[in-house]
C-alpha cells in the first residue's frame, strides 16, 4: 500500500439515479483501474456487479474498489442510492475519510441526498460535491449550490464551473478544462479566455473571503489588501473542508465524460488522507475514552462494517485503524470472550478479491475465516481489548408472511434467511405467534422484492407471499400509575412458599423518537430495609419483562417513560420470585390505566410530477391522510413534499404512474412511528 499520505478513502454518495454509478465507472477509466466504460443503462456497470443491480439499474449493496491517480492510491467505497438500502451508506460513512456527494443539475437537493448529508454530519466527514448531468436542459450549476445551502444548511463554495461547450472553469486556478476522445480521455488545460476573468475572480474572492474566516494568515493578506497565492488558497480550502465549514464543488457531466478529471484533482487536493483525519476515539471496557491515531505501529484495532457471502463462504469487511493484519493471525471481537483466527486477507475490486499477505492501518479489507464477527464489532488484538463506535441499525418497517412453494425446501430456505439476515442488519425473520406464519421485514417494497429475487437466484427456492404488512408500534395517551400487590401461596411439595411485595410504578409518553425510557430509582419500605443483589436484579428484570409489548396488541412500544416509585418488601415473602411478578405487574398495569395508541410508521415523501398534475396528485395524497408541508417548482415540475402513513403508500408508484401518465416520481424516507 502507497505511504498513508498518499491515501484517499473516499465513499460516492447521492440520491437515486444522480449519476453517482456512471461517475464512478469514469473514475475506474480515467485511473486506469478498467480498461472500459461499464454503463448502468446497458447493465454493464463494473460496481454494480449483481444481477439483480443489473436488472433494476440501481446500486443494492455497497461495492468498494480502489484506483490510483497521479501517484496517490484513492479507495472508493460506491454505495446505493435508494432509501431502502439506507443501512449501506450508514455503515460506508462510518468508515470513511472524505465523501464525495453526487447532486442532479436539474433537481439539486433531494429526499436521498438529505439523508446521506445528515450520516456524513454525523461521522463528521469531509465532503465535496459533484453537481452531475450539467448537459440536461434545466441544469442549473447555481439553484443546485442555492438547495444546499437551504435545505442541508451547508456551505458550498465554487472550484469548478460548467461552460455552455462542455469545458470546466477553474476559478481557483484560472484555468479552463476541455475533454475530448471516444471516452472524454483527452484531457486540454489552459489559461482561462479574458472573458471569464469577471466569473473567476468574483468566486474567486467569495472563496478567498470564505477562508479568511477561518486562517490567519489569509485574514492578514485580505486586510493588507495584498496578492494571496493560489497555493495558499488550495491549503486554507483543504483546512476549512476538514473542519466542515464548508464544501468545494465541482461541476460536469459523467455520462458525456466531462469534468471527471478535475474532480479527481480535487479529491487529492481537498480531501484527507487516513493521518490528517482526527484520532478514533475507543472505549475501553471499563468506560474510559482514549485517542486511536491512525498508525500501523501498535496493536491491531479495525472495524467490522459489513458481512457479505462471498461464494458461498463467510466474508468480513473491515477497515484498519490501528496495527497490522496478516492471514493467520488470531483476533479478538472487543466485549466478548470470542477469539478467531483471519484465515485469508483480501484487496476487493467491486466482485473480484485479490490475496494480501498483510494489511495496516488505513486500509479497507476483506476478511475470510471469521464465523462471529459481524458488522459493527470491533477486532482487536489481546493486548488492546477497545470499543469502537459501533454502527446502528435501523428497524424494518414493512413486513410479508412467506413460504417455501415446495415444503421440501424449507430447510433451505432457514439458511438462505440466516445468510440474509447476517449480511443485512435491517432484515428481520419471525413467527407471527398467532398464525404460525413466518414473517420476513425489510425497509420497504423494493428492499423485500431484492431479497425474493436473490433468494431465488442463489438458492434456487421458489416462495409464496402474502400481502405486505406494515409494522406497527404501541405508546401510551396519557398518564398512568399502578399499586401492585402481590400475595399469594405456592405449594412446593409439602412446603408453602409465600410470595408477597408491593411495587408502585408510573408512566407517561415520551417525546418521538425517544424509544423506552425506565428508571428503578424508587422508595424501599420499610426505610431501614436493605436488598440484596438477586433482589435487585430481579425488580429490573420485572420492568423489562413489561416492556416487551405494549398495552393493545403486545407490539413492541415505544416513546413511553417508565419510573418505579415504591417497592414493599414483607419480610421472607419479598423473595426474588416475588419482587419480579410485582414489578411487572405494576408496569403493565400503568401502562394499560395510562391509554394504549398503535403507532404506524410515517414517510417523509417527495412527489415530483409535471404542473397540470399537481392538482390531482395532492387531493389524492390528502386522501390518504398525508400532510402537505411544501412544494417547490422547476420547469414545468412541482415537487410536492409531506409526511405520509406507509400503510397508505403501498403500491403508490402504479398509482402515481396512473394519474400522470407515466411522468411522475415518488421517493419515500422513514420519519419516524407515530398515530395519524
Amino acid at each position: 500500500m502507497s505511504s498513508l499520505d498518499h491515501v484517499r478513502n473516499i465513499g460516492i454518495a447521492a440520491h437515486v439515479d444522480a449519476g453517482k454509478t456512471t461517475l464512478t465507472e469514469r473514475v475506474l477509466f480515467y485511473t486506469g483501474a478498467n480498461h472500459r466504460i461499464g454503463e448502468v443503462h446497458e447493465a454493464a456497470a463494473h460496481m454494480d456487479y449483481m444481477p439483480e443491480e443489473r436488472m433494476h439499474g440501481i446500486t443494492i449493496t455497497t461495492a468498494v474498489t480502489r484506483c490510483p491517480w497521479k501517484e496517490h492510491l484513492i479507495q472508493i467505497v460506491d454505495t446505493p442510492g435508494h432509501v431502502d438500502f439506507t443501512i449501506e451508506v450508514e455503515r460506508s460513512m462510518r468508515i470513511l475519510d472524505g465523501a464525495v456527494i453526487v447532486m442532479d443539475g436539474v433537481r439539486g437537493v433531494e429526499p436521498q441526498t438529505e439523508t446521506v448529508w445528515r450520516q456524513a454530519n454525523k461521522f463528521n466527514v469531509p465532503r465535496c460535491i459533484f453537481i452531475n448531468k450539467m448537459d440536461k436542459p434545466g441544469a442549473d450549476f447555481f439553484n443546485a449550490m442555492e438547495s444546499v445551502r437551504e435545505r442541508l444548511k451547508g456551505n458550498p463554495v465554487v472550484v469548478c464551473i460548467p461552460l455552455e461547450d462542455g469545458g470546466i472553469l477553474n476559478v481557483i486556478d484560472g484555468t479552463e478544462t476541455h475533454f475530448s476522445g471516444k471516452h472524454g480521455e483527452i484531457v486540454e488545460t489552459k489559461p482561462a479566455r479574458s472573458e471569464y476573468n469577471d466569473l473567476i475572480e468574483e468566486h474567486r474572492e467569495n472563496t478567498i473571503m470564505t477562508a479568511a474566516e477561518i486562517d490567519e494568515e489569509v485574514e492578514e493578506l485580505v486586510n493588507m489588501e495584498e496578492e494571496i497565492s493560489t497555493e495558499l488558497i488550495w491549503k486554507t480550502l483543504k483546512k476549512a473542508t476538514l473542519l466542515g465549514h464548508l464544501q468545494p464543488c465541482f461541476a460536469g457531466s459523467a455520462l458525456r465524460n466531462r469534468g471527471i478529471q478535475p474532480l479527481l484533482d480535487g479529491v487529492l487536493k481537498l480531501l484527507p488522507s487516513p493521518e490528517e483525519r482526527p484520532p478514533s476515539i475507543a472505549t475501553t471496557l471499563d468506560g474510559t475514552e482514549t485517542e486511536l491515531p491512525m498508525t500501523s505501529q501498535g496493536p491491531l484495532v479495525a472495524l467490522a462494517f459489513k458481512v457479505q457471502m462471498w461464494e458461498g463462504r463467510r466474508h468480513v469487511f473491515a477497515r484498519i485503524y490501528q496495527g497490522v493484519l496478516k492471514p493467520g493471525d488470531k483476533i479478538k471481537i472487543a466485549g466478548s470472550k470470542v477469539e478467531e483466527r483471519v484465515a485469508r486477507v483480501f484487496d476487493v475490486d467491486a466482485n473480484s478479491k485479490r490475496r494480501k499477505e498483510e494489511a495496516s492501518a488505513g486500509e479497507i479489507v476483506l476478511l475470510a475465516g471469521l464465523r462471529k464477527a459481524t458488522t459493527g464489532d470491533t477486532l482487536c488484538s489481546r493486548d488492546l481489548e477497545v470499543l469502537l463506535e459501533s454502527i446502528d441499525a435501523r428497524e424494518p418497517v414493512l413486513g410479508l408472511a412467506i413460504e417455501p412453494t415446495s415444503s421440501k425446501d424449507e430447510p433451505k430456505l432457514l439458511e438462505a434467511i440466516a445468510k440474509i439476515c447476517e449480511e443485512d442488519p435491517t432484515v428481520r425473520f419471525e413467527e407471527d405467534e398467532e398464525t404460525g406464519q413466518r414473517i420476513l421485514r425489510g425497509m420497504g417494497e423494493l428492499h423485500l422484492q431484492i431479497l425474493f429475487e436473490r433468494i431465488k437466484r442463489e438458492h434456487n427456492i421458489d416462495l409464496r407471499a402474502g400481502k405486505p404488512r406494515v409494522t406497527v408500534r404501541e405508546s401510551i395517551v396519557g398518564e398512568g400509575s399502578a399499586n401492585t400487590i402481590v400475595d399469594r401461596v405456592i405449594k412446593a411439595g409439602p412446603k408453602d412458599i409465600l410470595l408477597k411485595a408491593r411495587s408502585l410504578t408510573k408512566a407517561k409518553p415520551g417525546p418521538r423518537g425517544s424509544g423506552i425510557n425506565y428508571t428503578t430509582k424508587y422508595k424501599l419500605i420499610p426505610e431501614d430495609s436493605k436488598l440484596n443483589a438477586e433482589q435487585l436484579e430481579a425488580i429490573e428484570l420485572g420492568v423489562k419483562d413489561s416492556l416487551m409489548g405494549g398495552p393493545i396488541d403486545g407490539s413492541p412500544l415505544v416513546d413511553i417513560d417508565v419510573s418505579v416509585e415504591e417497592i414493599e418488601i414483607f419480610e421472607q415473602g419479598s423473595t426474588p420470585q416475588a419482587l419480579r411478578m410485582a414489578a411487572a405487574q405494576s408496569v403493565r398495569q400503568a401502562l394499560i390505566n395510562a391509554g394504549g395508541i398503535r403507532m404506524q410508521p410515517i414517510m417523509k415523501v417527495e412527489v415530483v410530477v409535471p404542473d397540470e398534475y399537481v392538482g390531482t396528485v395532492q387531493g389524492d395524497l390528502l386522501s390518504k391522510g398525508a400532510i402537505i408541508t411544501g412544494q417547490s417548482s422547476s420547469m414545468d415540475y412541482t415537487s410536492l413534499h409531506g409526511e405520509c402513513p406507509l400503510e397508505e403508500l403501498l403500491g403508490y408508484t402504479t398509482n402515481l404512474r396512473s394519474m400522470t401518465r407515466g411522468r411522475g416520481t415518488f421517493t419515500m424516507e422513514f420519519s419516524r412511528f407515530d398515530s395519524m
